[in-house]
């Protein structure tokens, strides 16, 4: 006869089971998540032309205002130029009145006579050496007046250039404001804030192309004439002074310009310009890059260039890559996904 605690356990055990099953046929599948469809396009580096855009107002070389180093009123007898015109360096623009100068001119011509005199005896040991000396000093200050009156009476032009505005007539009293400016427009320059990253390309003398707005699709050849040697800390970003010689003086101070920089070519990443995102809330530019388990990873990128239906990549992908370019805003970092042609 069997042992009946040995038949109970049995029955036992085989209930168990048989309940377990049945429980895990009921219990429900764990969901899995699906696979995101992207289509991907590899990216290779290949030589890229540097080529920098920076536009500017056009200047003059160099702006001169024209007045008496005095600012005592005196009246202005005549001024012999007007606005548009060119003039030349040392040319007689206005004459202020005269009458200081005049007297001043006297007197000159008096201490110039005592002197001749004095030096005479002195020579012959007429006079002491003290005389000699005071009048001497005399004549030398007088002379010294005279000068600066002839140069504040008649202003002449310190440069070869054009009247760009006069701010009296003839018959004036003269105010402090300046009669005259000059503004010298052959050469012009441009003043452009370069970009930190060009701080090394970028030498003094190198040529820039130069596209005047309102002058249309003709270029003119400027040179770097001047860089300064500090960067703006806010920008990051150096002036750069671009001389254009402008012969044909058929550019104006005012005008919008653009400089072009060529700094020969670079070897990057070029990736089409739909792979990248742009992070939400800031300038940062990101890609998802496919891993060799079938996952994205999210990586940032510096763009450099635009090449129409590209972007040249400056930091941030590596030769052979794979960016997804389609399927964009369904993508996180780490998912999975199933590549299609």
């Amino acid at each position: 006869m069997k042992n009946p605690t040995l038949l109970f356990l049995l029955a036992a055990l085989f209930a168990a089971c048989t309940q377990m099953k049945t429980q895990e046929a009921n219990s429900p599948q764990e969901t899995q998540i699906e696979a995101v469809t992207i289509k991907v396009a590899e990216v290779f580096e290949e030589p890229v032309a540097q080529i920098f855009e920076y536009t500017a107002v056009v200047r003059a070389e160099a702006v001169n205002n024209i007045a008496p180093a005095t600012v005592i009123p005196g009246r202005i007898d005549q001024i012999f130029v007007e606005v548009g015109d060119f003039v030349t360096a040392g040319e007689k623009l206005v004459q202020m009145d005269a009458t200081q100068l005049r007297q001043s001119k006297t007197q000159l011509d008096h201490y110039k006579e005592n002197f001749n005199r004095l030096d005479e005896l002195y020579k012959v040991g007429g006079v002491s050496k003290a005389d000699w000396d005071v009048l001497k000093t005399q004549l030398d200050v007088a002379q010294n007046t005279y000068n600066n009156l002839l140069e504040n009476t008649q202003l002449l032009s310190p440069i070869n250039g054009v009247v760009t505005m006069r701010n009296y007539d003839s018959g004036d009293i003269y105010a402090g404001n300046p009669i005259l400016q000059i503004q010298q427009i052959c050469p012009v320059k441009l003043m452009v804030n370069v970009s930190e990253s060009q701080y090394n390309d970028i030498k003094k003398g190198m040529e820039a192309r130069i596209k005047i707005d309102i002058l249309g699709n003709d270029e003119i050849k400027g040179r770097v004439s001047l860089i300064y040697p500090t960067l703006d800390a806010r920008t990051h970003t150096f002036p750069v002074e671009i001389t254009i010689p402008n012969e044909n003086i058929r550019v104006r101070p005012g005008m919008y310009a653009r400089a072009i920089f060529n700094l020969g070519s670079r070897s990057n990443v070029v990736v089409p310009d739909n792979a990248i995102v742009k992070q939400p809330g800031s300038g940062d530019r990101y890609v998802y890059v496919l891993n060799e388990d079938q996952t994205v990873s999210y990586v940032k990128v510096i763009l450099g260039r635009r090449l129409d239906a590209n972007y040249e990549i400056i930091s941030g992908l590596n030769n052979g890559d794979k960016v997804a370019v389609t399927s964009l805003t369904k993508l996180k970092d780490g998912v999975s996904v199933r590549v299609v042609e």
